[in-house]
């Protein structure tokens, strides 16, 4: 199965690798994950996001970590439906909070004389306050890459 997957992963933390394990777990043994990298910052320009080489080189490392690099491509995107929209994937990996998006991006296949593709919403993981892990929380000091509270 051709699995896609996409975001800025600005700090690799544990809900990113949560769905990027979900992504390789659904394509299975012969499958294929293509990762859209986000160039720039589509949705905040408040926000700082790191380089994309450095952001590259993290998810590089974790595939590597995880033997996926040879089953994986990663792909820069520019906009916050990447290449899903036009290339042959089978299904996307989505959080919660992007599969507004993956919806969007199948009324536009479809639109487009594509078929829709299949969607997997990956639940939230949660930080040890009960919230979701994010770049953002992490950026602001209040969790860890693991979702472990920071004490000031």
């Amino acid at each position: 199965m051709k699995i896609c997957i996409g975001g800025t992963f600005n700090v690799l933390h544990r809900g990113h690798k949560k769905l990027l394990e979900e992504a390789f777990k659904k394509a299975g043994n012969e499958g294929f994950v293509f990762i859209g990298l986000t160039k720039q910052k589509i949705q905040d320009s408040n926000k700082k996001t790191r380089k994309y080489e450095e952001r590259e080189k993290d998810l590089i490392k974790f595939l590597e970590e995880h033997n996926w690099l040879s089953k994986s491509k990663i792909l820069p995107i520019t906009d916050k439906y990447g290449l899903a929209v036009d290339e042959n994937y089978d299904a996307i990996v989505v959080s919660p909070e992007t599969y507004k998006v993956a919806k969007e991006i199948n009324e536009k296949r479809i639109q487009n004389g594509r078929k829709p593709l299949r969607i997997f919403r990956v639940p939230f993981v949660l930080a040890e306050d009960g919230k979701p892990i994010s770049s953002s929380r992490i950026k602001n000091r209040e969790i860890n890459e693991n979702g472990k509270i920071l004490k000031d």
